[in-house]
């Protein structure tokens, strides 16, 4: 009989690459990890993996274990989702992952609203970056994610996963209020005013930046970023301040904006989504993370949750 458990380390070998990789992701040392492949192999009888230089490579007896081990997760998944379907007994941890402006604008809302419709379900809250976050939660690691996606930058598709269009948002062009940053910055009514004046942008290689760096490109210059964060509140403080413009999307400014914001040509906005595995999406766990979202997008937005095809 083929232990489940050293089935799940085969797939998370696929998945990651490397056993270092699924070490780290499952708190093992590699040396556990190789051990359990070992056996596994032992079990199944026949070679699973070959070494190709440093490297393991799947035999063709490996990959189409892997394949079925997949089917096997997801129907574990299937199966605790169905013994946990009943709204009343919402309980047990949900791992969900957010990029920065849903961690602070969305969720303080969020869990408060879980303490009251879900009090026994306990929820572990980390930020990630988007792309990462949707990897990490096709890999199990998370059962739900929240993402974004900027204008023409569309994030990449897993295999497998449930996404759910939240809400959009507003990217405005952020600019000091009037005196806190000389009569340059009091002038600006338009990106193109923006031309010579410092620039705060995240780090090179976001879509984010790409995105802010192509919208200055289009109006005809090339951004000065003297400053470059993945933090947009420090964005909010460098601008209000007087020290530099950005373009940011409005849940940044939930509260009283502490900026002047100005409308783009167009009305370009930000989209954000949630994203489940197919297999657990009925869990509800998720649902009841997913519905105080859209419940809390709608008080803070005004906006109502966009219908999901399925009608869920």
């Amino acid at each position: 009989m083929l232990e489940m458990k050293r089935l799940r380390l085969l797939w998370e070998l696929s998945s990651r690459g490397t056993i270092a990789a699924v070490a780290e992701a499952l708190a093992y040392t590699p040396s556990a990890v190789s051990q359990q492949l070992a056996l596994l192999e032992r079990e199944a009888g026949v070679q699973l993996l070959r070494k190709s230089g440093r490297t393991l490579e799947f035999t063709a007896t490996g990959e189409a274990l892997v394949r079925e081990a997949e089917e096997l997760l997801n129907g574990l998944e299937r199966a605790e989702s169905v013994l946990r379907r009943s709204p009343a007994d919402t309980s047990g941890t949900i791992r969900v992952a957010a990029f920065q402006t849903a961690v602070l604008a969305l969720f303080p809302h969020v869990l408060q609203r879980l303490r009251r419709v879900a009090p026994q379900l306990r929820v572990e809250l980390v930020q990630y970056e988007p792309e990462t976050a949707l990897s990490e939660t096709w890999a199990r690691s998370f059962d739900l994610v929240v993402a974004e996606q900027y204008p023409g930058h569309a994030a990449r598709h897993f295999r497998g996963l449930d996404r759910r269009p939240l809400t959009t948002d507003r990217i405005q062009l952020a600019v000091p209020p009037l005196g806190a940053g000389g009569p340059e910055f009091d002038a600006i009514t338009r990106i193109e005013d923006a031309a010579d004046l410092p620039w705060v942008m995240e780090p090179p290689g976001t879509a984010t930046r790409h995105w802010a760096e192509q919208s200055c490109r289009r109006a005809g210059f090339e951004p000065d970023v003297r400053f470059e964060t993945a933090d947009l509140q420090a964005h909010v403080r460098l601008v209000e301040t007087g020290n530099a413009v950005a373009l940011l999307p409005s849940l940044v400014h939930i509260a009283e904006p502490r900026v002047r914001l100005i409308d783009q040509e167009g009305s370009p906005r930000r989209e954000l989504f949630t994203a489940a595995r197919e297999a657990s999406k009925g869990h509800p766990a998720i649902a009841a993370v997913r519905d105080a979202l859209a419940t809390v997008v709608r008080d803070l937005t005004g906006t109502a949750r966009p219908a999901h095809p399925d009608g869920a």
